[in-house]
């Protein structure tokens, strides 16, 4: 059995795994979104592949066993998981780590290979004519990734002018950052006095981040649409 977790909002809920940081998706009821927790579990197997970890997605819905419920707020209903489950306060240790390194570095990978996949492709709007375009979506992640790093008390880095420099150097600050809240040396607050995120929840939301935006972009592309 997967154990999941579900963050109940007042319109939509949202469905997670708890041991697979990014496996994440929503629906209008709880049903719905373990349904689509189950229809992504292929695509999060391609993520982690690269991770080398042993990953097998359920054949079925029964296959989960929801192991905790939690009450959403706004961003739930916005589609972002901000509850944060009971299983996120167990001790971050060396394992955990490296496991967290690897499952990051992966989707890292899904992230940036998407995004270059996609290069001079364009990406279907919504019903609206909405929808960022790619350099947009790629500049949104960068930029929420260096203003996550508060979150682990650390602040943007300064002075790099290469937006993919300035990139490695944040995703290595996270992973730096991850091994002092394995040590115990996280700070009370962050930079300007900003709430710090246990180290569980930190690799569980911008893996959620990174390759929400990842599949958008190959679900956008023109030449992936049906």
């Amino acid at each position: 059995m997967t154990p999941i977790y579900c963050e109940i909002g007042q319109k939509r809920v949202i469905a997670a795994a708890l041991d697979w940081p990014g496996w994440c998706r929503g629906g209008r009821d709880e049903a719905a979104a373990v349904a689509a927790l189950l229809d992504y579990g292929p695509r999060y197997a391609l993520a982690m592949a690269a991770a080398d970890l042993p990953f097998a997605a359920p054949a079925a819905t029964d296959d989960f066993t929801i192991v905790e419920r939690l009450p959403g707020s706004s961003g739930t209903d916005f589609g972002a998981p901000l509850a944060t489950p009971e299983a996120d306060s167990r001790p971050f240790d060396a394992a955990e780590l490296a496991r967290s390194t690897a499952i990051l570095d992966a989707i890292w990978q899904a992230f940036d290979a998407a995004a270059e996949s996609a290069v001079g492709v364009a990406l279907r709007k919504g019903p609206r004519g909405g929808g960022r375009d790619l350099d947009d979506i790629v500049s949104h992640v960068r930029g929420a990734d260096g203003g996550y790093l508060s979150r682990l008390g650390r602040k943007r880095p300064k002075g790099i002018t290469d937006p993919v420099e300035e990139h490695a150097v944040i995703r290595q600050e996270m992973l730096d950052a991850l091994a002092a809240g394995m040590r115990g040396e996280l700070p009370a607050q962050g930079p300007r006095g900003g709430q710090i995120w246990p180290p569980r929840f930190f690799v569980r939301y911008v893996a959620w981040h990174v390759l929400d935006h990842a599949w958008e972009i190959e679900d956008r592309a023109i030449w992936n649409a049906g």
